[in-house]
C-alpha cells in the first residue's frame, strides 16, 4: 500500500479516537459544573452525590483521552515533517499554548477539584471546577485555530520557505474558525447530553432506587439536548458560507453538484498535476450521513424535551430504551464531521500552499507498515479500556465516596482543612 495512504490513514484513526475522547470530556464538564453550583446554591445532597457519580466518569475518560492526545501529538511530529517545517514557526505556538493550557492549567485544576474534596471549600472548589471547563475549552479552541488556518491560510507570509506569523489577529479572527468552534462545542454537547441522558434511563430501566439523581441528571440532560443539537446544526450551515469562500471543491461536494465538482478538479490536476488524492464524490454520502443525523437528533430531543411534563419520559419507558440505544450515536457523528472538513480539503494539507503529499515525512514504507497496526492496537485498546471501565462504572451507580470525603456542612473558604 502507498506511504502516503497509509500515513493518512494512521493519523485519521489516531485523530478520530482521540476526537471522541474530547468530545466526551468537553460536555461532561459542563455537566459536573451546573451540578455542583446546584449544589452549592441549594445544599441539596443529592447534587454532590450527582457531580461525584458522573465526575467519576469524566475522570476516567479524560486520563485515558490525554493519552491518546500524546500519541497524535507524537505522530503529527514524526509523521508530517513536511508541514512542521514549512509552517512550524506559525502553527508551533498555538499548539505551545494548547500544550500548556492543556497539560499544565488544566492537569492542576483538575487535581485539585479531585483531591479537593473535603479539604478545600465548598466555593473554591466550584470555581476550580468551573476552572477546568474554561481551561478545557480554551485548549481546544487553540486546537481550532491551527485547524482553521489548515483550512484557509491567514496571518502569515513565506520566507525563505518557511511561513511567519505576522498577524495574531488574522489568525484568531480567521473567518474559518468561529462557526467551526461553536459547531465542535454545541456537538461535544450533544455528546454528553445523549451520553448522561442514555446512563440516567438505563438506571430507570433497571429500576433504581436513585430515582431523584438520575431524575435530576436525565431532566438537564432532556432540556440541554434540544438546545445544544439546534446550535449543534445551525453553526453547520453558517459554515458552509465560510467554505463557498475559501474551499469550492469542498462546497461543490456539500451540494452534492458532481459536475461541478469534476469540473473543479481537472482543474486543480493541471494546476498541481496528476497522481493526488482529491477529494471524493463520497465527501457528498458523508456530508449527508452527518446533516440528517444531525437533523433527527433535534426532532428526538426536542420529543424527549416534551416527554418531561408530567415524566411521560419515564412512564412511558419507551423511551428510555431509545436514549440508551443513541448513546454512541453522536460519536460516530462527529466523527464523520471531522472526516467531511478534512477529506474535503483533500489534496491541500495548507489550503492551497501544501500538498499532502508535500506535509508526510519521508518515511519508508516499512516504517510506516509497522507503525500503523501498533499505533492502531494501542489506540483500539485506549478505546474499549474506557468504554468498558465507563460501562462498569456507570452499571454501579453512584458510591458516595468517589472523591474522598464528603463536605462537612459547615465548611467554608475561610477555614480549609489542612493537607
Amino acid at each position: 500500500m502507498d506511504t502516503l495512504l497509509l500515513a493518512r490513514l494512521q493519523f485519521s484513526v489516531t485523530a478520530s479516537i482521540h476526537f471522541m475522547f474530547v468530545s466526551l470530556t468537553l460536555s461532561l464538564v459542563i455537566y459536573l459544573a451546573i451540578m455542583q453550583t446546584a449544589w452549592v446554591v441549594t445544599g441539596k445532597s443529592v447534587y454532590e452525590r450527582a457531580v461525584k457519580f458522573w465526575g467519576r466518569l469524566y475522570v476516567v475518560n479524560y486520563g485515558l483521552g490525554l493519552i491518546t492526545g500524546i500519541v497524535m501529538e507524537f505522530q503529527l511530529g514524526m509523521g508530517w515533517s513536511g508541514l512542521t517545517t514549512r509552517f512550524g514557526d506559525l502553527l508551533g505556538p498555538a499548539l505551545a499554548v494548547e500544550t500548556l493550557v492543556a497539560f499544565t492549567l488544566e492537569v492542576t485544576l483538575l487535581g485539585l477539584w479531585i483531591f479537593g474534596w473535603g479539604t478545600l471549600g465548598k466555593k473554591t472548589h466550584l470555581v476550580v471546577i468551573w476552572l477546568v471547563a474554561l481551561t478545557a475549552y480554551a485548549s481546544v479552541l487553540w486546537i481550532l485555530a491551527a485547524n482553521a488556518f489548515l483550512q484557509n491560510p491567514v496571518g502569515h507570509q513565506i520566507r525563505d520557505g518557511r511561513a511567519h506569523l505576522v498577524d495574531v489577529g488574522a489568525l484568531l479572527s480567521n473567518p474559518s474558525l468561529w462557526d467551526a468552534a461553536a459547531h465542535v462545542f454545541f456537538a461535544a454537547l450533544t455528546v454528553g447530553s445523549v451520553f448522561v441522558a442514555g446512563i440516567s434511563a438505563y438506571h430507570f430501566i433497571k429500576r433504581t432506587t436513585e430515582t431523584e439523581l438520575f431524575g435530576k441528571s436525565l431532566r438537564l440532560s432532556l432540556l440541554l439536548l434540544p438546545v445544544a443539537a439546534y446550535a449543534t446544526v445551525h453553526y453547520g450551515m453558517m459554515q458552509i458560507l465560510v467554505i463557498g469562500k475559501t474551499q469550492p471543491l469542498k462546497l461543490a461536494l456539500i451540494e452534492g453538484a458532481s459536475a461541478q465538482a469534476d469540473a473543479l478538479r481537472d482543474q486543480l490536476s493541471e494546476q498541481i498535476g496528476p497522481g493526488h488524492f482529491l477529494a471524493p464524490d463520497w465527501v457528498t454520502t458523508l456530508f449527508s450521513v452527518m446533516q440528517g443525523a444531525g437533523f433527527a437528533l433535534v426532532l428526538i430531543s426536542t420529543a424527549g424535551a416534551i416527554l418531561l411534563i408530567r415524566n411521560w419520559v419515564i412512564r412511558l419507558r419507551v423511551p428510555l430504551y431509545l436514549l440508551v440505544a443513541l448513546i454512541p450515536v453522536p460519536f460516530a457523528i462527529v466523527v464523520v464531521g471531522w472526516l467531511v472538513r478534512e477529506i474535503g480539503r483533500q489534496p491541500w494539507t495548507v489550503y492551497g500552499q501544501l500538498l499532502t503529499a508535500e506535509a508526510v515525512s519521508d518515511l519508508s514504507p516499512v516504517s510506516v507498515t509497522v507503525s500503523f497496526p501498533v499505533f492502531t492496537l494501542v489506540l483500539v485498546t485506549l478505546a474499549v479500556l474506557d468504554y468498558r471501565l465507563l460501562a462498569a462504572y456507570a452499571k454501579r451507580g453512584p458510591q458516595d465516596d468517589a472523591f474522598g470525603a464528603r463536605f462537612d456542612s459547615t465548611a467554608d473558604d475561610s477555614a480549609l482543612t489542612p493537607l
